[in-house]
């Protein structure tokens, strides 16, 4: 039986009288990729805000690793193991890439980071841990051949696996990707697709929406649907492409 790592129980949120979320209930399992897509004010962007913390949820709840979360504040549920990237790349562009993806392994740290600079309470053992991490983050996003250059000289969907590649350095037990293949083209979204496998792979768990259909039908091993705010669908790629609510509400008699 599949084990939950992200559990969302009859989430709600509204804004004034709008009911952005009703009443939505889903599970992400361990190493599983979880697609989540929907019409253009279909609840997406408020469900994955709401789960990272940026928007505090009207009711429900939300469990990470059997532990609620939905009262936290966002970086202790990065401290969880809850990370997220964002629809438009987020970049600090004087880094370079290889300092930008060591800043993203802070939250996991024992010993202060400038430890080792004054001599106090610093453990070679956690830096070779974490150097070895974003090694390992390097050579999964492709990123290693550019790892000491400035984050504002690399290219744009660079910039979008460098967002990936921060997210990753956090060591998290769930991965929240926000539109991931935006501004991406043919090449680029299968070099995305080929990453986001290696994480489920890595026994990551990926909460991923995205408007591209091609990319989440290929790399999804379940689908939930919203429109309303309300989940219509939920199950394997294949059902939810011959789901006729789904055609009827996002698909469109094309696909």
């Amino acid at each position: 039986m599949a084990t939950p790592v992200l559990r969302v129980e009859s989430l709600c949120k509204s804004f004034g009288g709008v009911h952005a979320i009703r009443d939505l209930s889903f599970n992400v399992n361990e190493a599983q990729i979880l697609g989540l897509i929907g019409p253009n004010g279909s609840g997406k962007s408020t469900t994955v805000n709401s789960l990272a913390g940026l928007f505090p949820i009207t009711s429900g709840a939300i469990s990470l690793a059997g532990a609620k979360i939905d009262n936290l504040p966002e970086y202790d549920r990065v401290a969880k193991g809850l990370s997220r990237t964002f629809q438009t790349a987020i970049t600090f562009t004087e880094f370079t890439v290889r300092d930008h993806i060591v800043l993203g392994c802070n939250v996991t740290r024992t010993s202060h980071p400038l430890a080792s600079v004054f001599g106090m309470g610093w453990k070679s053992s956690e830096e070779e841990e974490l150097a070895a991490r974003v090694n390992r983050i390097l050579e999964i996003t492709d990123l290693a051949p550019v790892q000491d250059h400035r984050v504002g000289t690399i290219s744009s969907a660079q910039q979008r696996f460098l967002m990936i590649a921060t997210a990753l350095a956090s060591n998290p037990k769930v991965i929240l990707l926000d539109e991931p293949a935006a501004g991406l083209v043919s090449h680029e979204r299968k070099t995305l697709s080929d990453l986001i496998k290696k994480i489920r792979d890595l026994g990551t768990s990926v909460l991923v929406i995205e408007h591209h259909m091609a990319l989440i039908m290929e790399v999804c091993d379940r689908i939930v649907v919203l429109n309303f705010g309300q989940k219509i669908a939920e199950g394997t790629p294949e059902e939810i492409r011959n789901n006729p609510v789904v055609i009827d509400a996002y698909l469109g008699e094309a696909a």
